[in-house]
């Protein structure tokens, strides 16, 4: 055969698999108001940017009839491409090849991609549209899953993952979306549940068509699982492009920014009139939002779940920030079990992918009640609380209105590491309000009044202007300011303009400093193999056991010390330190006793693996070290 002939074969091969199933199939899909994974990829990426990894591989079963449905390429197409001039990583399953159905190379296609997304800091998006795990594969088909499931770990806070349901997702297959940070779901056509209809009828007797058991609007409105809901899918594709333009293409770089006109005035006099003069009057927080963003723009996360509770992205004087907002329209804006689940985890998001947090506060409490507590309000509340403690990111607090109680602490106050804490003239920051407070202090006097309702009132209007204000907050040092609701855009462009997204933290390990201390246990680990294995060096004189006795007493001294210095939070240099001395003596229990010292070193990385995984991951591969997080790592 020629090379002309050569050439030819592949142009027609790689034609065939371009076709998936087939164009009976393709026509089908069409006919389902879906299009085919190629196309969909074509859609997403810019023009001529995508480029496909893995066109030639299929799968290697023989059994039950799948030796005669191999195709080129399997169930799913994987590459990497353009979005607005960025590169990013994507996988789209092909539900013309069996049904979009996972087997164990459709896994490792998968799992391939995602492993070069991470290795070079680049997002990762899976379309998925699959009827699930290979029956006929069994048990390879769980494992392409495993290898799949493993890479959305390993991501997690590394780089942003992002999944498009655009068909069926079933069972197994919805995990791997689950551990992403955003779903998409197109209406109509985007499923996702762990066991269908028939499983549930067949179960509990209960009949439940395939939209309301898990359709886009049943996940985007009452489980929370899904964070978008499109119409069609090129609107899904554009929502997707929208918020991939807001986040850094991985946790060691900024959000990208744009230009911004500062000449224009940031003082917006509306904001003076938005909060009503009744303390119980609802009104819309997103009217506040789009007068302190820029060009009124504000990208909203989970719009349709947990509505008392607002989170999404948006730019102040072109920067990207995250806004978390208390709805006063929705159940008082009260904080329940569902708003805390979905500010806890928008908050740890932005603080993975540094994006400064902007707190809106207008919070009367935790939602009452027996559904809440048997249902863990407590647990889930800790959580929002948890992750403002945890974020190292800048964070701005600005209470609207009520800030009662624990929620008030809750809400990125200063007790929590706040960073900048301001107050609107109307903030009211009370143990409670001021009704509750004065039915328990006032019990007695206004029992024995003669006229009770009257002096309630009277005792209420009292507590109102004695504690119902932000001036004691602002006394003692906990708010910063008291200001002018029509300057809160320009105090925060204030704040931004000090460059807050570069706080310094003095316990943070630089990416330099941690190379440096990678070379440094290298080095010493080549030194101490060079001059003192046995047999040579300062230890020529002694016996092989006399060596290995005092190399064993060193070893166990240096894992004392590491402990030690885990044990009192030390920062990564240190730790880095300790292990570089245990390196430097294990290679000599290695080279003198072989299983000994390599167990001795497999004792202390399964006791402290996790966190040295969760403080730094190496990137072997291009010689760079990603921190999984900008701040200084509290070792547990």
């Amino acid at each position: 055969m020629s090379n002309e002939d050569k050439l030819q074969s592949l142009i027609d091969r790689r034609k065939k698999a371009e076709l998936g199933g087939g164009e009976k199939r393709i026509e089908s899909q069409h006919k389902k108001g879906k299009l085919t994974a190629r196309e969909r990829l074509l859609e997403f990426f810019d023009e001529n940017s995508f480029s496909e990894i893995d066109p030639f591989i299929n799968h290697r079963s023989r059994d039950l009839g799948l030796e005669k449905n191999i195709i080129d390429g399997d169930s799913v197409i994987t590459g990497y491409g353009k979005v607005n001039g960025r590169k990013v990583f994507a996988y789209s399953q092909d539900f013309t090849v069996l049904g979009g159905s996972l087997s164990l190379v459709a896994g490792q296609k998968i799992a391939k991609i995602m492993d070069l997304a991470l290795k070079t800091g680049c997002p990762i998006v899976g379309i998925n549209d699959s009827g699930g795990a290979r029956i006929q594969e069994g048990i390879e088909s769980l494992a392409g899953y495993g290898e799949i499931f493993e890479k959305n770990t390993l991501s997690s806070g590394v780089i942003p993952q992002i999944s498009i349901i655009s068909g069926p997702a079933a069972g197994g297959a919805t995990y791997s979306p689950a551990l992403t940070d955003f779903i998409f779901m197109v209406d109509g056509i985007g499923q996702m549940y762990i066991t269908g209809p028939d499983v549930v009828k067949s179960v509990t007797g209960e009949e439940i068509s395939h939209e309301d058991l898990g359709g886009a609007v049943t996940h985007s409105s009452k489980s929370g699982v899904s964070h978008f809901i499109s119409t069609n899918e090129k609107d899904c594709f554009e929502q997707v492009k929208t918020l991939l333009s807001f986040l850094p293409s991985n946790n060691s770089e900024k959000p990208p920014s744009t230009d911004y006109d500062f000449k224009n005035n940031e003082i917006n006099e509306q904001l003076n009139n938005i909060i009503p003069d009744e303390a119980n009057k609802p009104y819309d927080v997103l009217e506040i939002i789009e007068k302190i963003v820029d060009d009124n723009f504000f990208f909203e996360i989970q719009e349709l779940f947990a509505q008392n509770i607002v989170v999404g992205l948006a730019r102040i004087s072109g920067a990207v920030v995250g806004i978390v907002a208390n709805q006063a329209n929705k159940l008082a804006g009260m904080l329940d079990i569902d708003a805390s689940a979905k500010a806890s985890r928008f908050v740890r998001f932005c603080d993975s992918f540094n994006i400064p947090i902007i707190t809106l506060v207008d919070v009367p409490g935790f939602m009452p009640g027996t559904h809440q507590e048997y249902n863990g309000i407590i647990r889930h509340g800790a959580k929002l609380l948890y992750a403002y403690v945890e974020a190292t990111v800048p964070k701005i607090s600005i209470i609207l209105r009520k800030a009662y109680g624990g929620a008030y602490i809750v809400m990125g106050s200063k007790h929590l590491r706040g960073d900048i804490n301001y107050a609107w003239p109307s903030a009211e920051i009370a143990v409670m309000g001021p009704e509750g407070a004065v039915n328990i202090i006032n019990r007695r006097q206004i029992a024995d009044s003669e006229n009770p309702e009257s002096q309630r009132e009277e005792l209420v209007e009292n507590y109102k202007n004695q504690f119902a204000n932000p001036y004691i907050a602002a006394n003692r040092g906990y708010i910063d300011d008291v200001i002018n609701p029509s300057e809160t855009r320009e105090k925060i462009m204030e704040i931004s303009h000090c460059k807050m997204n570069n706080k310094y933290q003095p316990n943070n390990i630089s990416k330099k400093e941690f190379t440096n201390a990678i070379k440094k246990m290298a080095d010493e680990v080549w030194e101490f193999h060079n001059r003192f294995k046995v047999g040579s060096g300062r230890f020529a004189d002694e016996s092989p056991t006399e060596i290995i006795k005092m190399r064993k007493k060193i070893l166990d001294e240096e894992f004392l010390e590491l402990n030690q210095a885990l044990d009192n939070n030390e920062d990564e240099l240190s730790i880095a330190d300790e292990v570089s001395d245990i390196l430097f003596v294990a290679m000599g229990h290695i080279e003198s006793m072989g299983d000994f010292g390599i167990s001795s070193i497999e004792n202390v990385t399964k006791k402290n693996s996790q966190k040295t995984i969760e403080t730094h991951k190496l990137r072997e591969d291009t010689g760079k070290i990603l921190p999984i997080k900008g701040k200084p790592h509290k070792w547990k």
